[in-house]
């Protein structure tokens, strides 16, 4: 059971991980600084979505729910 709660502790942490890239992309793309930086916190937000819609294959766990 404890590899399962630590599993959901880890979607929770890269869930904020991904809010926090895309939203401080639009954050600088809003406020009009470098437009480059924006772009690599999308990216990064965008990577990490795949990341955690793909868990299963990275942590090598079975998701029984």
């Amino acid at each position: 059971m404890a590899r399962s709660s630590l599993i959901g502790f880890h979607r929770v942490l890269i869930g904020a991980a991904i809010l926090f890239c895309i939203g401080f992309a639009v954050w600088i793309w809003w406020a009009g600084h470098n437009t480059v930086l924006a772009v690599v916190f999308v990216v990064l937000g965008l990577g990490l979505s795949y990341y955690l819609k793909n868990l299963h294959r990275f942590v090598d766990y079975k998701d029984d729910s």
